[in-house]
C-alpha cells in the first residue's frame, strides 16, 4: 500500500524551491529507471543529468520558460537512438550474452533478428519505439522519486530539436525531461489543489 499512498502524495510540481536533492536520493531515482524492463534488454536511452546552473538556464528558454528547469535541484533528460542502431545492439547483446554465459552466436543470431524485424520498418518507427522503451524507465523513476518524498515535474513541453542541437546530441534523440526538487508550498498554485483520476469503473474496463 506504500507506493500507492507515495502516488496519491505526488503531482506535477509547478513551482520549486531550489532546495537541493540529497545525493543518495538522487541516486536511487537513477537505479530504478535503469532497472526498468526493456525490450530485448536494449536499454535504447539513457538520461542525461544537467546541474550547470547556465546551461538549465538555456535549456529553460528551450522549454518554454518552465521555472522548475531552474528552480529544481537537478534535471533528467531521457535520450533514445533515434534509429535501431544495429552496432549498439549487437554490442549490449554481446555484453548481456557473456554476463550470462551464453555463446557470443546466439547474441549474433538474435541481433540478426531484430535487425529483419525493425529495418522495414523506416528510421521514424524505429524511432518512435525506441522513445517508448524510455518512458518506461521514465515512468519508474516518477514513482521512485515520490516514494522518496521528491517532487517531480514530468515535461514534455519543450523543443526536441532545439535541445538535440544545444547537447550536440548524435544519434540519440531527446524524449522527455524531468526536473527534480521540492515543492514551493507558498508559490506552486496546484499544491493545494486535489489530485484527481478517473474512477475505477471508468478507468478500467473487464472484457469477458
Amino acid at each position: 500500500m506504500a507506493l500507492l499512498e507515495d502516488l496519491k502524495w505526488r503531482y506535477a510540481t509547478k513551482k520549486m524551491n531550489g532546495q537541493a536533492v540529497p545525493e543518495e536520493k538522487l541516486n536511487y531515482i537513477l537505479e530504478a529507471a535503469r532497472l526498468a524492463p526493456s525490450t530485448s534488454g536494449l536499454q535504447p536511452y539513457k538520461i542525461l543529468v544537467v546541474t550547470d546552473k547556465q546551461k538549465l538556464e538555456d535549456i529553460k528558454k528551450i522549454a518554454n520558460n518552465q521555472s522548475q528547469v531552474v528552480d529544481g535541484s537537478h534535471l533528467l533528460i531521457w535520450v533514445a537512438w533515434d534509429h535501431f542502431d544495429e552496432a549498439k545492439a549487437e554490442e549490449i547483446l554481446l555484453r548481456t550474452g557473456k554476463e550470462r554465459g551464453m555463446p557470443a552466436e546466439n547474441s549474433i543470431a538474435y541481433k540478426n533478428m531484430l535487425v529483419s524485424k525493425y529495418g522495414p520498418q523506416g528510421k521514424q518507427w524505429q524511432a518512435d519505439r525506441m522513445a517508448k522503451q524510455a518512458y518506461i524507465s521514465f515512468g519508474l523513476a516518477l514513482a521512485a522519486a515520490a516514494e522518496q518524498k521528491v517532487d517531480a515535474t514530468p515535461m514534455e513541453g519543450f523543443d526536441n530539436e532545439a535541445l538535440d542541437k544545444y547537447l550536440g546530441l548524435n544519434g540519440w534523440k531527446s524524449v522527455v525531461m524531468m526536473p527534480i526538487g521540492y515543492r514551493d508550498e507558498e508559490g506552486d498554485w496546484l499544491v493545494k489543489h486535489k489530485k484527481f483520476r478517473l474512477p475505477m469503473d471508468e478507468f478500467v474496463e473487464v472484457i469477458k
